[in-house]
């Protein structure tokens, strides 16, 4: 059986920090091995909008500028972890062109979430489909404290807006995670997960599927088929 992996990406760290939208200072329960979360005080940003993902929304504004953030840290800094993609086989012609029919089939292909991970790696929002992915992750868990230490290390890495890999959320969704983290379970970034979901869905599904990254491996299973 042949894996099918693609490129894999640097893995930064953040620190904890809390807020979406407004200035603040806050301090959350302690968690998973005794630490402590506290927020600090943050630049005012931009109101955040709706759950409405519309072209005009603040979301999407604080999408571009984040994609420009983390442009200018890829190419200022180098990779010194990288993080497996997912070990799979090599997806058949039809799979891939099932790909193209709905976002939900892509996303429940192994194989085709690498290679969705890979076209967003070159639009610098790889982060995207590394939270859902943890997030998938968590909602297996069943220890305590490993539900903990993991939910931790998700707002560490993705909530935190100190961090280069912070995904983009509204206030509201930020607000609903704060309350959940005193008492992190399987299901703390829940709407958080689904909004981003979303996004990918209706932002760079669509540009994934003109994409050369998506056509040359449609046309080449094409022509594998035809060959055999």
């Amino acid at each position: 059986m042949t894996v099918y992996t693609g490129p894999i990406p640097a893995e930064r760290g953040g620190e904890l920090a809390m807020g979406g939208g407004r200035s603040e200072t806050s301090a959350l329960s302690e968690t998973a091995g005794g630490r402590g979360m506290t927020t600090t005080q943050n630049s005012q940003r931009p109101n955040a909008c709706c759950f409405c993902w519309c072209c005009c929304c603040s979301c999407s504004w604080n999408e571009e500028e984040r994609r420009r953030r983390r442009k200018r840290i890829s190419q200022d800094t180098k990779m010194e972890t990288r993080q497996n993609c997912e070990s799979c086989p090599r997806p058949s012609a039809e799979e891939i062109r099932l790909w193209s029919q709905s976002f939900d089939k892509l996303m429940r292909n192994p194989a085709g979430r690498n290679v969705f991970r890979e076209f967003l790696r070159t639009e610098y929002s790889e982060e995207n489909m590394l939270f859902w992915l943890a997030c998938e992750d968590l909602k297996q868990e069943i220890n305590k404290s490993a539900i903990e230490e993991k939910a931790l290390s998700i707002y560490e890495d993705y909530i935190s807006i100190l961090s280069p890999k912070e995904v983009s959320l509204d206030a509201r969704v930020r607000e609903v995670i704060n309350k959940k983290m005193q008492n992190p379970t399987t299901q703390s970034f829940e709407d958080a997960q689904l909004q981003i979901y979303t996004l990918m869905h209706r932002d760079s599904y669509p540009r994934f599927l003109s994409s050369s990254i998506y056509r040359s491996l449609l046309h080449g299973g094409s022509r594998t088929s035809s060959e055999s």
